[in-house]
């Protein structure tokens, strides 16, 4: 019994939605622009204008318009029914599946001195021929970022060695994506945000410079399987406006390594950040302070020998001040077992501001120190009494005492007159112990005189040798 043939039934027009997501990106726009016109001109009768072009549209597309908008979805999901994710592109070939990397830096944190580490947002790019999702009628590369989708390919099971922690970035979407070309190239790229460790050799700090490393290595695969190579052109790229706080970046060497184990090796590579730290930060906070300091204490040189409160207050607050200065700068610091340039700069400025500090108590115990004759001008030796010489004024020489050297050289102006003390009064001191307290003031001014030249010439030859050494 032969059944009437029934006609297939009509195809109903597509839903505005359906239409939106086949018509090209220039229709879409005009569309969205006819949208916003119609929100604004509702109130006046205009608000269908939207649904009659949709209408429009729908009623003219023909009926395989969408189809090829989703032919190439449908071939890669035939194609993932028969793929095994767990063999890699090469397995059937017995070779090493050649996987490209490359490094997009979006941002490079500072490097913590204390825990050696800096952190990086980073996009990481892989790229790898893969014959089983070649098709020839896949015209146009396929963009996917459905976690689902994504888990159903082979991917190169890579990790980061030296990164202490990594996360994946979810915001606003699991940031993934995986690009099949019609050719079987495929690209997987992901954003992630980890921190490395960077172990830093702090010697020259904080003239020094850096190398910190970032490893990407096979964590699964054995060199056998799979091999990792940076992409031939810039591998590494970061973003242009990007600026480090400490750092400058001179150079990113791109390098491969190996890992060997028991059970077998493991391909890796290494990017180099070559980096030099930036010294205007430490040149105003820490070397400019503590030259003033140093500077400073040299004041109590042309400072009065008696002035001992003054000189004593001065020489005690600088050597304070740099101590304080030098606790400061090693509390942000690791505690290395090495001598760091700070530690030689702050070193060398102690050591000055102690020496002034010397300098005033050998200055000042030259200037007060009293002859050994002074305490036996009235008593002869033996106790024997001596009888006490003729009085004369204390600016009039005796007619007896013979005019030397020395007699005329303390009698000079600007010091105590042969005979009488500080107050202008006669004391019972013989001449030749008059004369040595007098040439012990002498020598303590004459000290002084000598140190105003002498810190600051040794204070410059320091500093020539300190920078050609730490900056040459």
């Amino acid at each position: 019994m032969l059944h009437p043939q029934t006609s297939p039934a009509p195809r109903p027009p597509p839903s505005p939605s359906d239409v939106m997501l086949c018509l090209p990106p220039a229709a879409v726009s005009a569309v969205v622009r006819a949208r916003k016109r119609s929100s604004d001109t509702r109130r006046r009768g205009c608000g269908l204008e939207v649904l009659l072009l949709l209408l429009t549209l729908a009623l003219s597309l023909p009926a395989g318009f969408c189809q090829n908008a989703n032919v190439n979805l449908q071939i890669l999901d035939d194609l993932l029914q028969q793929y095994d994710r767990r063999a890699t592109p090469t397995n059937h070939l017995n070779n090493a599946t050649t996987v490209n990397c490359e490094l997009y830096i979006r941002s490079f944190g500072s490097i913590d001195p204390n825990s050696m580490d800096y952190q990086v947002d980073l996009y990481l790019r892989q790229s790898w021929v893969d014959e089983r999702l070649n098709h020839d009628d896949i015209k146009q590369p396929l963009d996917l970022n459905d976690p689902n989708l994504v888990k159903a390919i082979w991917k190169p099971e890579v990790y980061f060695p030296n990164a202490k922690h990594a996360e994946f970035q979810f915001v606003t979407v699991p940031n993934v994506l995986v690009r099949i070309n019609p050719s079987g190239e495929i690209l997987y790229m992901l954003r992630l945000k980890l921190v490395f460790a960077c172990m830093m050799e702090l010697s020259k700090f904080p003239l020094d410079s850096q190398v910190c490393t970032m490893e990407i290595a096979s964590f699964s695969k054995t060199m056998k399987e799979l091999n990792l190579s940076w992409k031939s052109d810039a591998p590494i790229k970061m973003y242009k406006n990007m600026r480090m706080p400490q750092f400058e970046m001179e150079e990113i060497v791109p390098t491969t390594c190996q890992e060997s184990f028991q059970i077998g090796n493991y391909s890796c590579l290494v990017a180099e950040f070559r980096m030099r730290r930036s010294i205007g930060f430490h040149l105003v906070q820490s070397y400019l302070p503590t030259t003033l300091i140093v500077v400073i204490s040299w004041v109590s040189f042309w400072m009065d020998v008696d002035s001992v409160p003054g000189r004593t207050t001065l020489g005690v607050t600088t050597l304070l001040t740099v101590s304080s200065k030098s606790s400061g700068i090693q509390a942000g610091l690791p505690q290395v077992s090495y001598v760091k340039a700070i530690d030689v700069w702050m070193g060398a400025c102690t050591a000055f501001v102690f020496s002034a500090l010397l300098e005033f108590t050998l200055v000042n115990y030259l200037w007060r120190r009293r002859p050994v004759g002074d305490a036996k001008s009235s008593t002869g030796v033996n106790g024997i009494f001596k009888r006490p010489s003729q009085n004369f004024p204390c600016n009039t020489p005796s007619p007896n005492e013979p005019k030397t050297a020395v007699a005329s050289l303390v009698n000079s102006p600007g010091l105590t007159p042969v005979g009488c003390d500080e107050k202008g009064e006669q004391s019972n001191m013989t001449p030749f112990a008059r004369a040595l307290k007098q040439t012990n003031k002498i020598r303590a001014r004459q000290i002084d005189e000598y140190c105003r030249g002498i810190f600051p010439l040794f204070f410059g030859l320091f500093n020539i040798f300190y920078w050609c050494y730490y900056l040459l």
